[in-house]
């Protein structure tokens, strides 16, 4: 009976890492280095799978780095977070591009921990194109959080693997009131292996 239910649990261990190691990932070729993003489309599949149908459909080209907060920039703010910004960003920024159901953090269980990529939005709902990085642990964007005054948080789909000290670094430039001078282009988006 041991035996069993260790065969049982072990193999669900297995499933569950196979799972894991399955999911998409991007690769961002930016000016000042690469970032990796693993995709989550078992638990946020509306926003991952929305992502990955612009990185497919090349709508990211031209796209940027264009906004940066950073604990310095923000003294409007009570509720303070660390982040960068990025997306197609020019406009008309929402032509032909529809956006997508809200994904809560409460519906899927990613939270905006360290390297957590997020979409931006303004009412829920909005999202389309425009995402962020998580700089350090931002729970006040999670549902329930402050950082926005409708608690519904933002819609976490995925994190970085690889690249946080670009993250970093591209958190570092000149900005002038949350927006970088020069915005750091990201030259291609591609799904890797």
């Amino acid at each position: 009976m041991r035996t069993k239910i260790f065969l049982s649990v072990f193999g669900i261990f297995i499933f569950l890492n196979a799972i894991g190691q399955s999911l998409p990932k991007v690769k961002m070729e930016t000016a000042l280095g690469n970032i990796i993003v693993e995709v989550d489309t078992i638990k946020a599949p509306v926003t991952a799978k929305n992502f990955l149908k612009h990185v497919e459909a090349n709508t990211f080209k031209n796209a940027v780095f264009y906004r940066v907060v950073r604990m310095d920039n923000q003294p409007e703010n009570d509720i303070k977070i660390e982040v960068i910004q990025g997306g197609i960003y020019s406009e008309p920024r929402f032509g032909d591009i529809k956006p997508i159901e809200h994904e809560t953090t409460d519906k899927t269980g990613i939270k905006h921990l360290n390297g957590t990529i997020s979409m931006a939005r303004m009412e829920p709902g909005t999202a389309s194109t425009e995402f962020f990085i998580c700089i350090g642990d931002q729970p006040e964007l999670d549902y329930g959080g402050k950082r926005n005054p409708d608690g519904q948080g933002f819609a976490p789909f995925g994190k970085v693997i690889k690249g946080m000290e670009v993250v970093c670094k591209i958190q570092q430039q000149k900005e002038k009131k949350q927006t970088l001078i020069e915005k750091v282009a990201i030259n291609t988006m591609t799904c890797v292996k």
